[in-house]
């Protein structure tokens, strides 16, 4: 979940509970129904957010596992090309050595 979808659904959640608290107050019930509506939509929002943050939580967990994995395979697969290249260079270097020997001992003679 981007940032910006977690921005509109805090202030989704927050405008329906705002509009809910409003809608309550309105309504021509007592004072002790009302404060247990209210306490009810809280405890619904609350737990419904809560289930959302989790949800988020959960999907943020697996991304981040996701590229974790993406890059030790790729860290993988460029330690190992730079091994092969490594020991090619090495061979190339010896090669030459051995060829400045060889000339080294005849310009010695």
């Amino acid at each position: 979940m981007t940032n910006n979808n977690g921005n509109v659904l805090l202030a989704l959640l927050t405008g329906a509970a705002i509009g809910a608290g409003i809608g309550i107050l309105y309504a021509p019930d007592k004072g002790v129904e009302t404060r247990h509506k209210i306490k009810q939509k809280v405890g619904e929002t609350s737990q419904d957010l809560a289930e959302r943050i989790s949800h988020a939580k959960d999907e943020l967990t697996k991304t981040a596992e996701e590229k974790k994995d993406k890059f030790d395979r790729k860290l993988d697969e460029a330690i190992s090309t730079m091994s092969y290249k490594a020991d090619d260079i090495i061979a190339t270097l010896e090669r030459k050595l051995e060829d400045l020997k060889k000339k080294n001992a005849q310009l010695q003679k």
